[in-house]
């Protein structure tokens, strides 16, 4: 049966007019992790009027973390660290002349299912959220994660996510606050009364700070404070770490997740909640969330200027992050394995020819 004419093909998208413009001005490019998919997708200015979109397939992608050249992405069961390669991008073979970064697959840590959330770059270590532990955790190379902190009501790690440990901020390159959605110590126990049991910690005092938080996510420290999502009722907020108390930036028709910013612009990640969802169905924001993509939000007035939102295929996302520096990136995963004809030295890069005849 031939589709008709009036439906969207998947993964089709509309946004305000200005998102081109205002892209090429901040000089990035914005990617996205959508878990319920399968991708990561960059969203890239093609001129002042249109976008481009290029999505490419992971395991279960979430947490993505970028510094400098370096672009780490935690999957199902890696993290994966990639490198950008621009000189290999004028000679990408499928798109020539296309590119003006290329990510190279560089190392991937096999660390089994912890349900990693989100994800940092600490100098040279990867720190990430480790959910299903209740701890946040460095990258090994002889363990599935080194545990470096978990909440004083946390009594021992195990397989059981027992708080749902879910974000995190970090302070010169360490971490300093962190989110859950209750202050649990039973498996999952977190589920029960979750909608209005959120908390915020200070991880060098491993004291809560913040209580009552509907569905917390996402805390992000910047030079003017410390902002973070609140999921259930899908509002922004900037919080007063000293008190816990916090002041709404603005509201938006979406379940928050995923947080990034750009000078004055605050990039979001907005989730459309399934219907039928046994978790969030008595959410506050669960009938008016409608709308899965990035908001853009200016910083000064709080006021939203610009979105991109998907028509369909599209409704769960986990991060979004400011590619800084480049118009039009690419990613290489590891499917078929094209990252394998790469070379790169400190000095020069090489793409080679496969040749499978190779004895």
């Amino acid at each position: 049966m031939e589709e008709s004419p009036n439906v969207p093909p998947p993964f089709s998208y509309r946004f305000s007019p200005n998102v081109p413009e205002l892209l090429q001005a901040l000089k990035c490019s914005l990617a996205i992790s959508t878990y319920q998919t399968g991708k990561v997708i960059i969203f890239s200015p093609k001129d002042q009027d249109s976008l481009v979109q290029l999505p490419r397939n992971f395991n279960r992608p979430m947490g993505m973390a970028i510094s400098g050249n370096k672009w780490a992405i935690a999957t199902r069961d890696q993290l994966l660290v990639t490198s950008n390669a621009p000189g290999l991008a004028a000679n990408y073979k499928p798109n020539p002349n296309t590119y003006d970064a290329l990510y190279v697959p560089r190392v991937s840590y096999n660390t089994g299912t912890l349900d990693i959330h989100d994800l940092s770059w600490a100098k040279e270590k990867l720190i990430a959220v480790n959910t299903l532990f209740c701890c946040l955790m460095e990258n090994s190379d002889e363990f599935s994660f080194t545990p470096i902190w978990k909440p004083h009501f946390i009594s021992e790690l195990m397989p059981e996510d027992r708080c749902h440990l879910n974000g995190m901020a970090l302070k010169n390159e360490q971490p300093k606050y962190v989110t859950a959605l209750g202050a649990t110590n039973t498996p999952r126990g977190w589920k029960d009364g979750m909608l209005t049991s959120g908390i915020l910690m200070d991880v060098d005092s491993n004291e809560i700070i913040g209580n009552n938080l509907p569905v917390p996510h996402s805390p992000r420290l910047y030079s003017d404070g410390l902002f973070m999502l609140l999921s259930a009722t899908g509002e922004v907020v900037k919080v007063n770490p000293e008190t816990g108390k916090y002041d709404v930036l603005t509201k938006l028709n979406g379940f928050l997740r995923g947080m990034d910013r750009v000078g004055d612009y605050l990039f979001v990640a907005m989730s459309r909640l399934r219907q039928g969802s046994s978790l969030f169905k008595e959410a506050p924001i669960a009938k008016e969330s409608v709308h899965c993509g990035i908001s853009i939000i200016y910083i000064p007035s709080g006021q939203q200027v610009g979105f991109i939102v998907y028509n369909n295929t599209v409704e769960e996302l986990f991060e979004v992050k400011a590619l800084r520096n480049t118009l039009r990136p690419n990613v290489l995963n590891m499917d078929k394995g094209v990252h394998q004809q790469t070379i790169v030295t400190s000095d020069q890069v090489f793409w080679t020819e496969a040749d499978d005849n190779k004895s």
